[in-house]
C-alpha cells in the first residue's frame, strides 16, 4: 500500500493543481507564477541533494575514495538524458511563441504538454528509485525517505498542474479540456517511477546510479527552465524567495521524516 502511495502521490498533485481551473477565473499572477516556479525549483534541488545523492554515494561506500563515482556518472548522465529529450521532442514552454526540438505541425496545447511531460519524467524516476532504494532492504532509503520524496514531489506538481491548466483556460479550452491536459500530463510520473523500480530490481548495483541519474534529469529542467523563468522580467526576487522557501520547507521533510 506504501509503494503504491509513493507511485501516485507525484500525479496526485499534479491533478489536484490542474483542478485548480475550476474555481480559479484568471490565469495565475505573474509574481505569484514566479513564487511558484521558484518553490519548485527548491524543492526539485533539496531532493536531489538529501534524498538521492547523498544516498547514492551512502551506498558506495564499500568503493572508499571512489565512493563519489556513480553519484557523478549517474548525474551526468541524467543531464545527457534530458539534454536529448530537449531536442528530440518537440515541446513550447509557457509564455514563449518559439517551439522547440524538431519542426512539427503540433497544436500549440499539446507541445505544452509535451514541455510538462519532460518535467515530470524525471520526477516520477525520481519516486520509483527512492520506493527500489527501500525495496532493496539495504537500509539507505527508508519507506518514511522514499514517501517524503514523493510528497515533496507532489507539493511542487500542484503549482505545475495549474500552471499548465490556467492558460490553456484562458486561451479558450474548455475548463474541462484543461484540466484533463493538465493531469495528463502527470501519467508519465508513475509510468516512470515503475520503470525505475523494475530496473532497480533486474540490475541491483545499478541503483546507486539510477538516483543520481533521477538527480540529474531534475537538476537539468531546475537550470534549464524552472530558474530562468522565474527570475525573468521584473521582480525576479519573488523567484529566489519562492526557491529558498521550496529548498527549506522539502530539507525539514527529509530530515524530520526521513
Amino acid at each position: 500500500m506504501d509503494v503504491l502511495l509513493g507511485l501516485m502521490l507525484p500525479f496526485i498533485g499534479t491533478t489536484a493543481g490542474s483542478a485548480c481551473v475550476f474555481f480559479m477565473k484568471d490565469e495565475i499572477k505573474p509574481g505569484v507564477q514566479k513564487a511558484l516556479l521558484g518553490f519548485a525549483a527548491g524543492v526539485m534541488v533539496a531532493a536531489s541533494v538529501w534524498s538521492l545523492l547523498i544516498p547514492a554515494m551512502d551506498m558506495s561506500e564499500h568503493m572508499g575514495k571512489m565512493a563519489f563515482v556513480p553519484a557523478a556518472a549517474g548525474f551526468l548522465i541524467g543531464i545527457g538524458f534530458l539534454l536529448l529529450m530537449d531536442r528530440v521532442i518537440p515541446h513550447l514552454h509557457l509564455g514563449s511563441n518559439t517551439p522547440e526540438g524538431p519542426c512539427c505541425q503540433l497544436k500549440r496545447t499539446t507541445m505544452l504538454m509535451l514541455a510538462v511531460t519532460i518535467h515530470n519524467f524525471p520526477e516520477g524516476a525520481a519516486a520509483g528509485a527512492a520506493l527500489a532504494g527501500v525495496m532493496s532492504g539495504n537500509g539507505r532509503i527508508t519507506m518514511a525517505g522514499a514517501l517524503t520524496l514523493a510528497l515533496g514531489i507532489a507539493i511542487q506538481n500542484f503549482p505545475e498542474g495549474a500552471i499548465i491548466s490556467l492558460p490553456l483556460k484562458g486561451e479558450g479550452t474548455s475548463k474541462r479540456k484543461a484540466f484533463l491536459s493538465g493531469a495528463a500530463s502527470g501519467i508519465v510520473e508513475p509510468i516512470s517511477a515503475v520503470i525505475a523500480i523494475l530496473l532497480a530490481a533486474a540490475l541491483d548495483p545499478v541503483l546507486p546510479y539510477l538516483l543520481s541519474f533521477a538527480a540529474g534529469a531534475m537538476i537539468y529542467v531546475v537550470v534549464e527552465e524552472l530558474i530562468p523563468e522565474a527570475s525573468e522580467g521584473s521582480h525576479s526576487n519573488i523567484g529566489t524567495i519562492g526557491f529558498a522557501i521550496g529548498f527549506a520547507i522539502m530539507m525539514i521533510l527529509d530530515v524530520a521524516l526521513g
